[in-house]
């Protein structure tokens, strides 16, 4: 990783952040707290359109860490706080059935106000919204330009490998009677090639929404449900999410002033297609790390290197290769490393619902 510039030298940056996002929001949120540096942020949306694109569903032992570290209290953005989560492993056309699903008990997994955390996060910072500026016109002006634009990695090379899965989202309101489910619902797509998410936002207000790697599935199911359970729609919106981990999704800079940020270089868990908390990790570990660059790197892919184990693990199921025969220990590694970080999870985890979503 070579840069022009030697940052290690340079405390008195001028440093861009482009997408505010999770992890965008919490670098403007830190960086900015430095008088030695200036930081710009932008965001291709108007700020009346400013949106947090994702399900909010989140691990309050984790987050409420990183909230406090921004000088906020995590329990104010907490929605709903899960008890179970149903896992639904039936086979299409047909009705949840418990025997093909598995109840997960769970252990700080919330719903939380993602969009009103972020704009508390960069409250006092300085943020240009509706705008997303050249590349050339970025590195005429800053020293250091961060990537944070998640999908898109508008200012770094093509990844080296690229997998990603189209979703699509709405915002809905139900009547407080006639709630479809009281807690988090998920239905797998054969093949793991993706799911349907059902989370609670409270007072009858929910996300629902699916992605599915061979794009047949999301739309289809999603409109089924919205048929099924009747409700009023407040928004819809959608997007890719990159699947590919930090390892397959370099480089992580054009080696001259951009460096990548959060899902820009794959911080999401290919299992769950959660990025949340992994964004906003790989966004402190930015900020310990600001002065080696190279360091940085490296502990991004020692970080996130079970990621790549899984990655290859959901892609073998998406093209049906998995053979539990074949791979024990790689699920055996999977097992070991979420039933260690459960708190991180926010979900009990055992070997007999690994071994079900092995064979869904």
């Amino acid at each position: 990783m070579r840069f022009r510039l030697n940052l290690s030298k340079r405390l008195d940056m001028k440093i861009a952040v482009v997408g505010i996002g999770v992890a965008g929001a919490y670098l403007m949120n830190q960086l900015s707290a430095s008088h030695d540096m200036e930081i710009i942020g932008y965001e291709r949306l108007p700020e009346s359109q400013h949106d947090a694109v994702c399900a909010w569903a989140t691990s309050e032992n984790v987050m409420s860490i990183y909230a406090k570290k921004c000088g906020l209290n995590f329990d104010d953005y907490v929605l709903h706080t899960g008890k179970h989560m149903q896992v639904d492993f039936s086979r299409e056309n047909k009705n949840s059935d418990k025997k093909n699903s598995i109840n997960i008990k769970l252990k700080g997994m919330v719903s939380y106000d993602k969009l009103k955390l972020i704009q508390d996060m960069i409250k006092g910072t300085k943020i240009e919204f509706g705008k997303i500026p050249k590349k050339e016109n970025l590195e005429s002006e800053f020293d250091l330009i961060i990537d944070s634009t998640g999908f898109h990695r508008n200012y770094l090379p093509k990844p080296e490998y690229e997998l990603w899965i189209p979703c699509v989202q709405y915002k809905v309101k139900y009547s407080e009677d006639d709630l479809p489910f009281d807690d988090f619902y998920l239905k797998a797509f054969p093949s793991m090639s993706g799911y349907f998410w059902y989370f609670p936002l409270g007072n009858g207000y929910a996300h629902i929404g699916a992605g599915d790697f061979t794009k047949q599935n999301h739309n289809l199911f999603v409109s089924r449900f919205l048929n099924k359970y009747k409700c009023e729609i407040i928004k819809k919106n959608g997007r890719p999410v990159r699947i590919s981990p930090p390892s397959k999704s370099m480089p992580f800079t054009d080696e001259k002033k951009t460096i990548g940020v959060g899902e820009s270089i794959g911080t999401v868990y290919a299992l769950l297609g959660e990025g949340i908390i992994p964004s906003t990790i790989c966004a402190d570990i930015f900020v310990q790390n600001i002065d080696d660059m190279k360091l940085y790197e490296q502990k991004i892919l020692e970080q996130f290197k079970i990621y790549s184990l899984v990655f290859n693990f959901v892609s073998k199921k998406i093209s049906g290769t998995f053979n539990l025969l074949n791979n024990p220990l790689d699920l055996l590694r999977i097992y070991d490393h979420m039933k260690s970080n459960e708190n991180r999870y926010g979900m009990e985890v055992s070997m007999l619902n690994m071994m079900k979503v092995s064979k869904a």
